[in-house]
């Protein structure tokens, strides 16, 4: 088998072998392996620099997807299968981003509950449903998510939503900041004591506004 050619796009180089294309690399790999128009390879050679092509680029898109935010090894994999790579180059990419410490998904669980409850407050329940639906294990989860307190996040929750509420009358304003409290995973007990809650809180606001 012989390269044929080789073709420079955006930054990478399509290989030609025997006029077709073979697999595309990029410039330091082809100059490593000595990639050029005339070389000629064995079967065995081939494959093998199509393994290490794959490899490289699956791990230039993990570092891409983690510069962007932490992730769970869960949601790494299933970005990089998106991507079209193989398993093989997949995996290596998983184990590279763990040796870098890229890769924890303690570290994630702790991440996503610290910004979850600074951007959208949820029960602690509900954060750890989602966190294992990211494939975080139990514990991970639970640690992650075990200084959270429900009474104080459906209080932040709620409180960003009275003003929006404040002229309803008192069933609607229940029934709305109950539905919305109950959406973030709060349960029905702590939902009642955080509308009861707020609602004094509106009440006394009106009071002092009137007076």
């Amino acid at each position: 088998m012989i390269v044929t050619a080789v073709e420079r796009r955006r930054g990478r180089l399509d290989v030609y072998v025997d006029g077709e294309l073979a697999c595309t690399i990029d410039r330091v790999l082809a100059a490593e392996r000595d990639v050029r128009p005339g070389r000629t390879f064995i079967a065995a050679e081939l494959i093998a620099l199509e393994q290490e092509a794959a490899r490289r680029a699956a791990i230039a898109a993990a570092l891409r997807l983690l510069s962007y935010r932490p992730r769970s090894e869960r949601e790494l994999r299933q970005r990089l299968v998106r991507k079209k790579l193989p398993k093989r180059a997949v995996d290596a990419a998983v184990v590279r981003m763990r040796e870098l410490g890229y890769l924890d998904d303690a570290a994630f669980a702790r991440f996503y509950a610290e910004t979850r409850q600074a951007t959208r407050p949820s029960s602690q329940r509900l954060l750890r449903v989602e966190l294992r639906q990211r494939g975080v294990e139990q514990e991970a989860a639970e640690e992650a998510t075990e200084d959270i307190s429900d009474e104080t996040a459906a209080y932040q929750a709620a409180s960003r939503r009275v003003r929006a509420l404040g002229g309803l009358e008192y069933e609607k304003f229940r029934e709305r900041l109950g539905a919305f409290l109950t959406r973030r995973g709060f349960s029905y007990g702590v939902a009642r004591s955080t509308i009861e809650r707020c609602w004094a809180e509106l009440s006394e606001q009106r009071g002092a506004d009137a007076g």
